[in-house]
């Protein structure tokens, strides 16, 4: 296909349905090409790899700080800062159409998510979080296994895309719950005054631990 045609590909950490992908539509409109990676470290291969020309990634959260494992990929690259995005998230319970909460024993979900949620998980001590890949990957874990007992962690565009039911809403600590994302190039080709915010981000946090 003529590059002059083609949508501009751009990659994001997760499965259809998640936030990032949420995000990249929020920054860059409908008129691309999303390409969902599994994990950060697809992620960041995806432009060595020619799988895309663009990639979004994850940098900070009001809740949970840092998104360590994708920033400490970006420090160590040397891909370029064009633009940035900030989204409200919405945490929601989701589990199998026919499950209620009083079936659900474990909850899976991404540990960004999860940490947002640590409250809901305090005053619900039955239940037994799981650490996934990702958020919206797990709900079509969830609707694929369909066992009333497992649930996930996500939005509701992952509930809606994969047809799988919303039992808690907005089970996240505090209600403004934002997270910060940067679009990723090999070359700026964007005005340079993009991502400045975001840039001053990562040069100021310092990993934790």
């Amino acid at each position: 296909m003529n590059r002059l045609l083609r949508k501009p590909r751009v990659a994001f950490q997760g499965e259809r349905g998640a936030f990032s992908e949420e995000a990249a539509l929020t920054l860059l409109g409908p008129e691309i090409e999303l390409v969902p990676r599994k994990t950060f470290a697809d992620l960041f291969k995806s432009l060595e790899k020619q799988l895309a020309d663009y990639l979004l990634a994850p940098v900070e959260n009001t809740i949970a700080g840092v998104v360590q494992p994708s920033v400490e990929l970006l420090r160590s690259s040397s891909l370029s800062v064009l633009d940035e995005v900030e989204i409200k998230i919405e945490q929601h319970l989701i589990g199998c159409p026919g499950a209620s909460f009083e079936t659900i024993e474990t909850v899976h979900s991404h540990p960004v998510a999860l940490a947002q949620c640590s409250r809901f998980f305090a005053n619900n001590p039955q239940l037994k979080p799981i650490v996934a890949d990702d958020t919206a990957g797990s709900v079509a874990e969830v609707v694929r296994l369909r066992d009333p007992k497992r649930a996930a962690i996500a939005g509701r565009r992952a509930a809606e895309l994969y047809g799988a039911t919303v039992i808690r809403q907005s089970i996240q600590d505090q209600t403004e719950n934002y997270t910060r994302f940067v679009l990723l190039s090999a070359s700026r080709e964007r005005n340079e005054s993009f991502g400045v915010q975001a840039l001053a981000c990562l040069q100021e946090q310092q990993p934790k631990g």
